[in-house]
């Protein structure tokens, strides 16, 4: 079975990487207790955001960029890496780091993350990686305390938590909440069986997921709302709402990219495609 890796990145495929796991790191439970804290007293503060590879979600991205008042297409191009993960063929976004000595993130000042309350979800779990075996079926997932242990003096503080405590506190539950849907997507069979979904899909999928303003442009200034039966308050929040823009976009690429029944295409426009195909059904 594929699993999951995370740690200072969004969970993303790892091959035969269970028992690895399993074998270096002790599984967490959700009262599982360990010492950590990280402040501005600490030597190494700060050091470890960088040389490392962050994963974004589109959540992470709506975030960031509405904290830097910037709009999409901007905070992706100045502060992201678009690629492909190469065992799904999925499209994902990587957090670009500096081009300094430490290759540190853009967004590190001396007194910390500059958008904290912001932040990405990778960053909120730290100092906890997560390991995930999650189709679209089923599967499990549980915490692991992160590598760098050795290297961060956080781990010598006296702070005590418990994992239930720690994700609590770096308000996670609203990352994983607002993140479900999209997650839920790159389980689809097509990605996990690494057949993939075609160059101008992947382009589709990528846009779709992080270019949101993009997205609304295009919604906004084509024909896209007069084929389909959607709801006034769903189309009030996709003009005026990234949150609700975000959630309609996965829904539609559900059916742009896989033919599931996520919109009702309008009985006018079925019928008048059914008499241009001379279809009787």
């Amino acid at each position: 079975m594929p699993y999951y890796y995370g740690v200072r990145s969004s969970i993303i495929k790892m091959e035969n990487l269970r028992d690895n796991i399993l074998d270096k790191h002790e599984r967490l439970a959700p009262d599982s207790k360990f010492k950590f804290s990280c402040h501005k007293g600490i030597d190494c503060f700060g050091k470890c955001c960088g040389d490392v590879n962050i994963f974004l979600t589109p959540y992470d991205v709506l975030r960031m960029k509405r904290a830097l008042n910037l709009p999409s297409e901007e905070f992706l191009e100045k502060y992201t890496l678009p690629l492909i993960l190469q065992d799904q063929h999925l499209p994902v976004s990587l957090l670009k780091m500096g081009d300094d000595e430490n290759r540190k993130c853009p967004f590190v000042t001396p007194d910390g993350c500059m958008i904290y309350e912001d932040r990405p979800w990778a960053c909120r779990m730290y100092p906890l990686g997560m390991a995930s075996s999650k189709t679209e079926t089923g599967g499990e997932e549980f915490c692991f305390i992160a590598d760098t242990i050795a290297l961060c003096n956080g781990f010598k503080e006296d702070r005590e938590w418990t994992v239930e405590e720690w994700l609590k506190d770096q308000n996670v539950a609203i990352y994983n909440k607002k993140s479900e849907a999209y997650m839920q997507l790159t389980l689809h069979k097509c990605f996990q069986d690494g057949k993939g979904i075609g160059p101008s899909k992947v382009k589709m999928f990528y846009e779709a997921c992080y270019n949101l303003d993009k997205l609304r442009e295009h919604i906004s200034n084509s024909n896209f709302l007069n084929l389909f039966d959607i709801e006034d308050d769903i189309i009030k929040n996709i003009r005026t709402d990234d949150e609700g823009l975000l959630d309609f976009a996965i829904k539609w690429l559900r059916f742009a990219l896989f033919g599931e029944n996520t919109l009702k295409v309008k009985n006018e426009v079925w019928e008048k495609k059914k008499s241009e195909l001379g279809l009787k059904i």
